[in-house]
């Protein structure tokens, strides 16, 4: 990385993206998905959150290009494919956890 200023469009980029990381039920939601790929009702159940407001979180995390989606007939499967936002995540983890 080099030691200049990001421009505007890329800094904006990256705010979204950390953004997407200051609710806790979209993080609760990503800590899921790291064991793999799930689908709303599993996300729902294991965050203890409605279906409905799991929809809505997968919308944004979709948008931000954090989950890929998969439909599988009537089901849609949600996961973390890029390798960056599982490293960046779990780093974020350990940073909390350590204290």
């Amino acid at each position: 990385m080099t030691s200049s200023v990001l421009d505007e469009h890329s800094g904006a980029h990256v705010a979204e993206l950390f953004r997407a990381f200051s609710d806790t039920s979209r993080v609760r939601i990503m800590s899921a998905l790291l064991n793999g790929e799930k689908n709303v009702s599993a996300l729902a159940q294991l965050v203890g959150i409605t279906e409905s407001a799991v929809s809505h979180h997968m919308r944004g995390l979709r948008q931000t290009h954090i989950v890929t989606a998969r439909r599988d007939g009537k089901e849609v499967y949600y996961s973390i494919t890029d390798p960056h936002i599982i490293t960046l995540f779990t780093q974020g983890v350990r940073h909390v956890q350590e204290k």
